[in-house]
């Protein structure tokens, strides 16, 4: 079973996550309360996932996440991030330098249990260039999309933003790491271009539309 690093200062709810994980099958947790300890942790041991708290003594979770994202040998290792702020600026500074998801306490367990799966599920090695969600097919070879065999009319920024989505479902993305992704030479890409890009594609993905889901204040993921 895939390891995981459990990063997270407050004794009582680092015994709730790994009853947690262990009841669903991850029996291989270490664990720790410091964020210094946590990155000579993790960079030990390797792990498939990083469970992470952004409020940690001494080192925090924001150093902690920048510093496993500079270290090679554990640079892609997928983090998520349990955060009590509700302050959108901490989250979107989280996913910006890295992170790959994050829950806000107090969680339930099964929340817990199904974005970890979803983290680890993203790491998984692509098998082509053609992406199947479902309805959706996305074919990053000739560029083009359908949904339940329709093909779909989309301008280049569109497929741009979909390709970006579909390609780690259950992951946020902020606009900026989208205006990053999308911004070309001849153009200037801003919040609200990525907003406006997001209406006529939700509109051309029609029911299946239900599956891009926006987190106010930060950005937009797809749903697995």
């Amino acid at each position: 079973m895939d390891k995981i690093v459990l990063i997270e200062d407050d004794p009582g709810i680092r015994t709730v996550i790994r009853l947690a994980l262990k009841g669903a099958g991850f029996t291989s947790i270490c664990e720790t309360g410091n964020g210094s300890d946590g990155l000579a942790l993790v960079q030990r041991e390797k792990p498939a996932l990083v469970l992470l708290d952004l409020m940690l003594p001494g080192m925090d979770g924001l150093a902690v996440c920048s510093a496993i994202r500079r270290t090679p040998s554990v640079s892609g290792t997928p983090i998520v991030m349990l955060t009590a702020r509700t302050a959108e600026e901490d989250v979107v500074r989280g996913l910006e330098l890295g992170a790959d998801d994050y829950i806000t306490k107090p969680f339930s367990n099964a929340i817990l249990v199904a974005r970890v799966k979803a983290a680890l599920r993203r790491t998984a090695p692509p098998t082509g260039p053609v992406r199947t969600l479902g309805l959706l097919v996305l074919d990053e070879t000739t560029r083009t999309a359908s949904v339940d065999g329709v093909m779909l009319s989309l301008t280049r920024s569109e497929f741009d933003l979909l390709d970006i989505l579909s390609a780690h479902p259950g992951r946020v993305y902020t606009r900026q790491q989208i205006i990053a992704r999308i911004q070309r030479e001849e153009k200037d890409v801003t919040d609200r271009t990525v907003d406006t890009l997001m209406v006529g594609l939700r509109r051309k993905l029609g029911e299946w539309a239900g599956h891009v889901e926006t987190i106010r204040g930060i950005g937009y993921r797809i749903t697995p």
